[in-house]
């Protein structure tokens, strides 16, 4: 039912009340209208406390400053009204609050804790299910091995190196997550070709293709790309990288909100941010997948950053000794 039409019911059955219980006299509309912007202060100022509270403890969580984007959050129609219902009770020279506001609140706490008490067992938003699904739906058909046709993602990359002659100084996989949520079919689109010397990157192949049996489709094909970066007076850096798949899925969704209208107004950043962070947690927690992945965050909107250079850093953070990795098996 469309929030209109429920809110025109609600108008109606209030209408009922009033007649029914003549509690209504054009002698008293004075008093009423008080009331009734006293007690629009009231309500709004519980949205208010709560709005505040969610943003001093998002702060907290993230050990951050005030993200500004929650301002714009604020209803600036509620703004007007609370301000609007402040001068009508100053200029009638009214409290603005008056004794009973606390047991009102006391009341709108009461109401809510059932709910708040559901929300909490059930609720999960839209990137910790991403993350989740992501996992369960990818990450570990194609990280550990399953003790039969598949020997393991480091083991699959051993093999690889044997093959071609070439060392990854970090044997994990790198699932990259956009700001933008882009995801490009090659990792090469995000090279910087009108900045001389910057380092590059270039996909070389596939590794070897996994092969399972997957909810009812037979021999489902699982494969990740190799890519080398290329760097001046250095030596090629091999590794295998790729972007999140259900960040570019939610990327398609963002550009066609109208056919996902529950989707339309969602926080992207949060998303994300919830994405990564519990990504994060899960592999950590998984002894069959922890220490073979790497979540790198990229900001695509920022000029200055290079994405080739942003592996870079960090697989040198990972492995510090990685250039003397290259140029051993360089030698041999």
């Amino acid at each position: 039912m469309d929030q209109i039409h429920i809110f025109i019911m609600q108008i109606l059955f209030l209408s009922g009340i009033t007649v029914g219980s003549k509690s209504f006299s054009l002698n008293d509309k004075d008093k009423w209208a008080i009331s009734i912007a006293r007690y629009v202060i009231y309500v709004l100022t519980i949205q208010g406390t709560k709005w505040a509270c969610a943003v001093l403890y998002d702060m907290y969580l993230k050990h951050g400053d005030l993200d500004l984007k929650l301002l714009k959050k604020v209803n600036r129609h509620h703004v007007m009204l609370y301000l609007g219902s402040v001068g009508f009770l100053v200029l009638n020279e009214q409290t603005v609050i008056d004794g009973d506001f606390p047991q009102m609140l006391i009341a709108s706490l009461i109401v809510k804790y059932p709910v708040v008490e559901t929300k909490s067992k059930t609720t999960v938003n839209y990137g910790v299910g991403m993350a989740c699904s992501f996992f369960e739906g990818y990450l570990v058909h194609v990280l550990p091995s399953d003790g039969a046709r598949f020997v393991g993602f480091e083991e699959n990359i051993r093999r690889f190196e044997s093959q071609q002659g070439v060392v990854f100084p970090v044997k994990k996989l790198f699932v990259i997550v956009t700001k933008s949520l882009f995801s490009p079919p090659d990792l090469k689109q995000f090279n910087k070709c009108n900045r001389e010397g910057a380092s590059t990157i270039e996909a070389c192949r596939s590794l070897d293709e996994v092969e399972k049996d997957v909810a009812g489709v037979r021999g489902r094909i699982y494969k990740n790309t190799a890519y080398k970066i290329y760097r001046r007076a250095r030596r090629p850096v091999c590794v295998a990288a790729e972007c999140a798949t259900l960040i570019h899925t939610l990327y398609r969704v963002t550009k066609n909100r109208d056919l996902y209208e529950v989707l339309a107004d969602v926080n992207v950043d949060e998303i994300v941010a919830d994405f990564i962070n519990t990504l994060r947690k899960i592999i950590a927690n998984s002894p069959e997948c922890r220490g073979k992945c790497e979540i790198i965050y990229f900001d695509d909107t920022n000029p200055e950053l290079n994405f080739a250079d942003v592996l870079l850093d960090r697989i040198r953070e990972i492995e510090p000794n990685f250039e003397n990795l290259i140029d051993t098996k360089a030698s041999e």
